[in-house]
């Protein structure tokens, strides 16, 4: 059945009320009509069922501010032009399940005071949902949307279904749910936006594929939060979780700068296998566990557990209780470059650690190093001043070091004592007795962190030694002892004296065999803070007290560094 626009208008004008205006429809069944030419329906009051099953609108229909009082069925319908349902009102069950809108479908302030169904439904343009009102059940499941679909400051009063849904960007933004949201096998190709939306109650979205990014900046989440995604990125500012956050996701990198937790929350990459949209490039691609977090800014650390994640590019200034920091799994930090660089015309090795974003940048700026094997994440930031200074750094690494000593994991404290100690020795002027001491204790032993120097610089030490001691410290000969005493005329008792000769130095020969053998020995000897009573002139004496001195102090350095290594 045809029924053209002027066919409609005759209807329309029969049917209206003079004495008011108003347009009254009963029983209505329009099944499989062919509706052409624009179609005005707006304004017009169905008293009864409507049923629009199978329809075909073949250009724009107006159905703004028509109010449909019992079951309404656009069931397979088909909108070749402009869908126009502003401000409509559906007292009873709505249906538009198979429903084809091959342009835009505008919902805006519409009021669903029963169930609503798009299932299997297609959207080759936008669908605006913006301000409606939703009183009872939602669902989209397995609709198509290749255009935008718009939910802002939408209100929703059940639950809501989005399920194995195909959009090209949604916008959820200052939205109200009241009741539980599942948003789970769906591919998303662009954004998903919900900044500034409110979740009364448990919300479980995911597995859910993102080709963009996916905003929750400014949300209220009154109950448990179940998030399992796979996205290009995912922000959460100034997002506040009043009950237990669970956030699972992959290759996302992911925001969390004054994001309030109240309950327990975890962060944890996903490995498991997630539809996504295709022809999409994430972040990460081929390692699903690099979930990249950019900044705990503004978080209580307390409250938040991170599992497998990377976090080489991640702010942890501005963070709170970052003490109680808890990290699981594989995780991982940024490293300095490997190998040698000249700096200043000096060839400089960095030694191999793990190391936070601020203390790449405040290298980058104040020192001028490429401090990262990671050059793309460790810009500048646009504002110099807000990077912190040696002193914050230094308490950042130092309360890092905390977490991982509560944990047991005093190797992954090391790497965090030795940016603790590293800012620390920035942190001073040359003019200070500190910064002197710093630099010495880094420099012979790294902070007694690094054995090899401390080794190394031993090593030198007994080799100064052993040349010092052949060549000014050991005797030419050994002293021989001498005995005098005088014998009285008229005999009796006889007195003597034991005198023994002075060392004398050597005049050739200094370096031979026999006398490495004694200097080594005397070395040795020193090491372990004995002497070895060999005979020694007065420079050797010295040479040995220095020694003895020096050379355990640096045995004691090499030793704390390895036992920092291998304690549990």
């Amino acid at each position: 059945m045809e029924i053209d626009a002027s066919l409609f208008a005759r209807l329309r004008t029969s049917l209206t009320d003079t004495s008011d205006g108003s347009v009254r429809f009963g029983r209505a069944s329009f099944g499989s009509a062919c509706f052409t030419g624009r179609q005005n329906f707006a304004r017009i009051t169905f008293t009864d069922f409507a049923s629009f099953s199978r329809a075909t609108f073949t250009e724009n229909v107006d159905l703004s501010g028509a109010e449909f009082e019992g079951t309404v069925n656009f069931t397979e319908t088909r909108f070749d032009g402009q869908a126009l349902f502003e401000g409509a009102v559906f007292n009873g069950k709505a249906d538009f399940t198979g429903a084809d809108f091959r342009s835009a479908a505008v919902f805006r302030l519409c009021r669903f005071v029963s169930s609503l169904r798009f299932a299997d439904a297609t959207f080759s343009r936008h669908a605006y949902f913006s301000n409606a009102t939703f009183d009872h059940e939602v669902t989209f499941d397995r609709s198509r949307i290749h255009g935008s679909l718009f939910v802002d400051s939408a209100e929703f009063a059940d639950e809501v279904e989005f399920t194995r849904m195909t959009i090209g960007e949604a916008t959820l933004a200052k939205s109200g749910f009241a009741r539980g949201v599942r948003f789970d096998r769906s591919n998303v190709h662009g954004n998903l936006r919900f900044g500034g939306a409110t979740f009364q109650n448990h919300i479980h979205l995911g597995p859910l594929a993102c080709g963009g990014e996916i905003n929750f900046s400014y949300c209220s989440f009154l109950s448990t939060s179940l998030i399992d995604a796979m996205a290009k990125h995912i922000e959460c500012l100034h997002a506040k979780f009043e009950g237990a956050l669970t956030l699972r996701i992959r290759y996302a990198t992911l925001a969390l700068d004054h994001a309030a937790l109240m309950q327990p929350s975890t962060v944890t990459s996903n490995v498991a296998d997630v539809p996504r949209p295709p022809g999409t490039e994430l972040a990460g691609e081929g390692d699903p566990t690099a979930v990249s977090i950019t900044s705990l800014d503004g978080v209580d650390a307390s409250m938040l557990l991170l599992s497998s994640v990377d976090l080489a590019a991640c702010k942890f200034s501005g963070s709170h209780h970052l003490d109680q920091l808890r990290l699981e799994g594989r995780w991982r930090l940024s490293v300095p470059p490997s190998g040698f660089r000249l700096r200043r015309g000096v060839p400089q090795r960095w030694t191999k650690r793990q190391v936070i974003i601020e203390e790449r940048q405040w290298r980058r700026w104040n020192l001028q190093a490429d401090f990262s094997s990671q050059p793309s994440t460790s810009a500048i930031p646009d504002f110099p001043d807000l990077i912190p200074g040696p002193a914050v750094i230094a308490t950042t690494y130092r309360q890092l070091r905390k977490s991982r000593e509560d944990a047991k994991d005093e190797p992954g404290a090391a790497d965090f004592y030795y940016g603790e100690m590293e800012m620390r020795r920035h942190s001073k002027g040359w003019r200070t007795a500190e910064r002197w001491l710093l630099q010495l204790y880094w420099l012979l032993s790294g902070y007694g962190l690094r054995a090899s120097r401390a080794l190394g610089w031993l090593a030198l030490a007994m080799m100064t030694t052993i040349l010092l001691l052949m060549g000014f410290g050991l005797p030419q000969d050994s002293p021989k002892q001498e005995a005098t005493g005088t014998v009285p005329p008229g005999g009796g008792k006889v007195t003597f004296e034991i005198d023994k000769q002075n060392p004398q130095n050597p005049t050739q020969d200094r370096f031979t065999t026999k006398r490495f053998e004694k200097a080594l020995s005397v070395t040795l000897n020193s090491v372990v803070f004995r002497s070895s009573g060999q005979d020694l002139t007065t420079a050797g004496g010295y040479v040995e007290m220095v020694s003895r001195f020096s050379e355990p102090v640096l045995l004691g350095l090499a030793a704390l560094a390895i036992r920092g290594r291998v304690k549990r």
